[in-house]
């Protein structure tokens, strides 16, 4: 059995009693037992949980349209070690069926069908959206993710985790038609978490019930105030009689029945009964127009406003470049000057009254279920041999190196051959890889590996998940990718992320959770 040391690591605060290093894993008299370190962060309560949804969710989805692929710097630059590298059993080989075969054994088909189960992860660093790929797993509560760890984990965060952390299967601009499933708690290797050590860089997300949009409703403005989700206003125009009867019935003015007055000016001839003198500042051109026109006419120069009775403004260089106003701009003996000019004509005024009422719209959830009970969930497998042929499946987006982009990210892409152990790069600690020759770029990472794929099902069993990307023979296109091995300690990590419960955030009335 071929074993790769880990680095000794343990959380803040735990006890060391009597320990050794046996092959990879750590043994204390304690425990008496193999332990795999992992690292797990909550990353939402219900009630977090429902700003994050209400986050994606507003607006019609415009963060989800603003969210661009994530590089998470996981593209290998320079040489690299393809065919090399420690990926190895470190015992013997298990699997865990996907959802709904648990009792089939899975069927060989030439025609490749995308899997169901595959989508976006979404997540925010700092102000700006991202995406990564993912896919749904066999859990006990149908509710869990697959992906790469560095789409879930950064330890420069405060709580080591990326921020409004959702899984959006079958996505499409902005669309989720199986709906949106909000992280609840992640589970990834100690040494990914807090070394960046690639060899472990996979993640486990439990997720909450999913939720879809289901309409929209008006209102109390109490009940809107209060209401959690999404929400806006909007005034829509009432008739005067509704508007006298509301405003009986109230004592006054209320958001269901106001009233609203606008002026507005028109230019009438000179001499007009009633009408008023207006001024505004115009062109030196329009200005010279004016002085030729008849005193019955509409404008007239407006002289005592305007040069000879205003003399020029002088002002600095920059302001004199930076001035874009209808002044006349002239430089005489070295001084900057602008010469304003006005005219003068005969306006009408009137105003217009309108009559409204405020309506407080509020959108509606409804729960869409647990991830798997919708999409399926593929199965699990580690301490898989090297060399098996896998399929990959991810949104890949940016271009190659050489600047050529031939993928969108709007539709998943799939790749197929033969794994390889890998040594990818020393920057990523990436000793104890597994490769596969792969051309799809950045926004495929955390896509599923997936061994013994059924195109007819579209499940199998994920045996890996995209990491690295990179360009091997250096002609400036993306020609691999590589996926941590799964070995016992993945299995361990992925078993006590798969038995954790999560439950829904949309109440009854179709409003997401306010209690935790």
């Amino acid at each position: 059995m071929n074993t790769r040391v880990k680095r000794l690591a343990l959380p803040l605060g735990g006890a060391l009693a009597a320990t050794s290093m046996i092959g990879a894993t750590l043994v204390t008299s304690a425990q008496a037992s193999t332990a795999p370190v992992k690292k797990s962060v909550t990353l939402a309560g219900s009630t977090s949980a429902q700003k994050i949804a209400d986050y994606w969710t507003s607006n019609r989805g415009a963060n989800f349209k603003a969210a661009a692929q994530y590089t998470g710097d996981a593209q290998v630059s320079g040489k690299v070690k393809l065919g090399g590298g420690d990926a190895a059993p470190d015992g013997k080989a298990g699997q865990v069926p996907p959802i709904g075969q648990e009792k089939v054994t899975p069927t060989k088909v030439k025609n490749v069908n995308l899997p169901k189960t595959i989508g976006k992860v979404f997540f925010t660093v700092g102000d700006k959206e991202y995406w990564c790929s993912g896919s749904s797993i066999q859990a006990k509560y149908r509710n869990l993710v697959a992906t790469a760890g560095h789409c879930v984990f950064d330890e420069g965060l405060q709580n080591g985790a990326l921020d409004n952390w959702v899984f959006v299967p079958g996505y499409y601009q902005a669309k989720a038609p199986w709906g949106i499933y909000v992280g609840k708690a992640a589970y990834t290797h100690y040494d990914l978490a807090v070394y960046e050590d690639f060899d472990s860089d996979y993640a486990f997300v439990t997720v909450y019930n999913g939720i879809a949009y289901s309409g929209e409703k008006v209102v109390s403005k109490d009940a809107y105030e209060k209401w959690q989700g999404y929400k806006y206003t909007k005034d829509v125009e009432i008739t005067e009689a509704e508007y006298n009867k509301c405003k009986d019935e109230h004592g006054g003015e209320t958001v269901d029945c106001w009233a609203k007055t606008t002026g507005s000016e028109i230019v009438v001839p000179w001499g007009t009964p009633g009408a008023d003198t207006a001024t505004k500042e115009v062109t030196k051109e329009d200005y010279d127009k004016a002085a030729a026109i008849p005193q019955n006419a509409n404008y007239h120069q407006a002289k005592a406003l305007s040069y000879p009775a205003v003399p020029a403004e002088i002002v600095d260089e920059a302001t004199y470049k930076a001035y874009t106003g209808p002044g006349y701009k002239k430089i005489v003996d070295g001084a900057f000057t602008i010469q304003h000019y006005f005219i003068a004509y005969a306006v009408k005024k009137s105003s217009t009254t309108k009559y409204y009422k405020t309506l407080f719209i509020v959108e509606l959830y409804k729960d869409a279920g647990r991830l798997g009970d919708n999409v399926g969930g593929q199965g699990f497998t580690w301490n898989q041999k090297v060399g098996q042929p896998v399929y990959v499946f991810g949104y890949p987006a940016a271009p190659h190196p050489d600047g050529d982009k031939p993928f969108t990210g709007v539709t998943p892409k799939w790749c197929y051959g033969k794994t390889f152990a890998a040594a990818a790069a020393a920057k990523f600690k990436a000793e104890a890889q597994i490769g596969l020759k792969c051309s799809m770029t950045a926004g495929s990472s955390g896509g599923p590996w997936i061994l013994k794929y059924s195109s007819t099902k579209r499940l199998g069993y994920i045996n890996g998940v995209s990491s690295l990307i990179g360009d091997a023979d250096g002609n400036g296109r993306i020609d691999f990718s590589t996926s941590p091995y799964f070995d016992s300690e993945t299995y361990a990590i992925y078993k006590a992320a798969a038995n954790l419960w999560s439950g829904k955030i949309v109440t009854s009335d179709g409003d997401l959770v306010t209690k935790a």
